[in-house]
């Protein structure tokens, strides 16, 4: 069954949108609108419905909710951000529509970047313009020269693309006169960029990072720094084509309106899930917790509900699945409600999880030679990946299936920020690397578990002597158990790759990119949906919008149909 073109094949905006009414004795299962899954997401999701006066029941299968958003005590006083860990992409809009801050919404500035050398040097930067010119000039002065003119020219390219996280995809397969107006306005908005700054976005989009760094800078430790960001969650190394489009991605970012700054939040991403959980709440969105949903019910092409796993069922005329694509369209549905050419799509839509965390409680803050008597390069986040060369010798062996065994690290010792996070004199340190392979060649994760937590831990000892006498506990996080825990399809930390065919217009499958779905009254909010991952919240909130408009759009062809009779 193909998807015909044009506005008629999305029936969400139908007059049928009414709430289905359920079984006389179940009206206490009836809903306005249900969200399965309460990640950041689910939740931000939830709250904007909530808020626009829908009853919403937001279902969570753990006791908790945050999906990959979480934080835990693993060992007696020490909390743990067991898989995301720092904040950039949330977009600001929902701070404030969502009136965060008085629930909770505290954001702490990670105020450095400290990358280490293997030569014993390093690159420290901070908040302080003229000294980091400084730092890089020891480096390279060419460098620190070509550094602004590199800020100058990337942000002109976000100043671009920032408006497009926060709006929909037009959809390049209808005619809908909306669409096409949208379609009109994206094709002049390029078309009225300079000519460098449009030759740039290109680059970026389509090439990789390398080539892209090596046009301002000679220096290996700046290079190796800013490609960090092209490789984060993605099967790619920087010299890899579609590299460029994730660090843009990963550029868009900020902090208290500071592009491409980052924050840790009281408590951890955990403490910032439970903010949205709080405002969801608080805006009278009912959370439910150890609710795993089974299935989506579906009635005449229209989904009227969800079954829980227990067997007890919910009615609303509005499913939300913040769910990744495959889950969304394989698993909560049957396939056969779906057309062909959209079961096609999520077939070959990408996850390809790369991504592992170890996570340490240690005894005291690690020692780097050079910075002996200094403390305050721990203000933000570690970066190992010292060259171009280092980064793309790590991506090699994930290549042909096995974990790097020299791997690009990305830590953050998050209780310099958050003292609370640690009791007093102790640290955590969240340890993010890439690459490592969902699937091992001739191997499980069962057997290479260990060994992995052994390599990263080895790392880390090379650039800090002494590290692992530090060392209380670590909690080792594979690709695997990032699905089993989070429910990530093949551990992909942002809902499938971020590759050029399955972005903006098709993500996650060319027609549906607008947050509907063929089937009437279902709609997804994942990360698998524009703009993508990160804790951005920007797919829940788009979804709501896209939800209340066709709600708007059936309730005034309900006047109509009224009027006319």
């Amino acid at each position: 069954m193909a998807k015909s073109n044009g506005s008629s094949s999305k029936s969400n905006g139908s007059a049928k949108a009414a709430r289905v009414k359920p079984r006389e004795h179940d009206t206490d299962r009836s809903f306005d609108a249900i969200v399965v899954g309460a990640g950041h997401n689910g939740l931000t999701n939830g709250a904007y419905l909530a808020k626009a006066g829908l009853r919403t029941l937001v279902l969570e299968r753990r006791p908790f909710v945050g999906g990959a958003a979480i934080t835990e005590e693993l060992r007696p006083g020490f909390w743990f951000t067991t898989f995301s860990y720092a904040l950039s992409l949330l977009r600001p809009e929902i701070v404030q529509e969502l009136e965060l801050v008085k629930h909770g919404f505290m954001p702490l500035l990670m105020s450095s970047t400290f990358a280490p050398m293997e030569n014993g040097d390093y690159l420290l930067l901070g908040q302080d313009h003229g000294a980091n010119q400084r730092e890089i000039a020891r480096h390279s002065r060419h460098d620190a020269d070509a550094y602004d003119r590199f800020e100058y020219d990337v942000n002109k390219v976000l100043q671009a693309f920032k408006p497009l996280m926060d709006a929909p995809p037009p959809n390049l397969f209808s005619d809908d006169p909306e669409e096409l107006i949208a379609l009109a306005g994206l094709g002049a908005r390029f078309k009225a960029l300079p000519k460098d700054v449009l030759h740039n976005a290109v680059r970026l989009l389509t090439g990789s990072a390398a080539d892209f760094l090596d046009d301002y800078f000679e220096s290996d430790i700046v290079k190796g720094y800013l490609a960090s960001s092209s490789i984060i969650g993605t099967k790619v190394g920087p010299r890899s084509q579609g590299s460029g489009l994730v660090l843009l991605y990963h550029l868009l970012g900020e902090h208290d309106g500071v592009m491409g700054a980052w924050s840790f939040h009281k408590g951890g991403n955990g403490g910032f899930s439970r903010v949205l959980q709080r405002a969801a709440q608080s805006f009278g969105a009912e959370v439910r917790l150890e609710a795993p949903v089974a299935n989506v019910i579906t009635r005449d092409g229209r989904a009227v509900g969800v079954a829980l796993e227990d067997g007890s069922e919910y009615y609303a005329s509005v499913v939300v699945s913040a769910l990744d694509p495959r889950r969304t369209f394989t698993q909560l549905v049957d396939p056969r409600e779906l057309p062909a050419d959209l079961n096609d799509a999520i077939r070959r839509y990408r996850f390809q999880g790369t991504s592992a965390k170890v996570n340490f409680a240690l005894d005291g803050l690690p020692v780097y030679p050079a910075l002996r008597d200094r403390t305050d390069h721990y203000r933000g986040f570690t970066n190992i990946g010292p060259s171009i060369d280092y980064l793309e010798h790590a991506f090699d062996e994930a290549k042909y299936g096995w974990y790097s065994t020299r791997p690009y690290l990305d830590c953050a010792i998050q209780s310099t920020i958050d003292p609370d996070m640690a009791p007093p004199g102790k640290h955590v340190m969240s340890c993010f690397v890439q690459w490592v392979p969902y699937q091992l060649r001739e191997s499980d994760w069962t057997a290479q578990r260990q060994g992995l937590g052994d390599t990263v831990q080895a790392t880390l000892e090379s650039f800090f002597p002494g590290f692992g006498n530090l060392v209380l506990q670590r909690e080792v996080v594979t690709p695997l158990d990032i699905e089993q825990k989070a429910g990530l399809t093949e551990g992909n930390i942002f809902h499938g790759e971020f590759l050029a065919p399955q972005m903006f217009f098709f993500r996650p499958a060319p027609g549906w990119s607008d947050y509907r779905t063929p089937i009437g009254g279902y709609y997804q909010c994942g990360s698998g949906t524009h703009p993508g991952g990160c804790v951005s919240g920007a797919p829940g909130r788009l979804a709501a919008r896209a939800i209340l408009k066709d709600r708007a759009r059936a309730g005034d062809r309900a006047g109509e149909l009224v009027s006319s009779g």
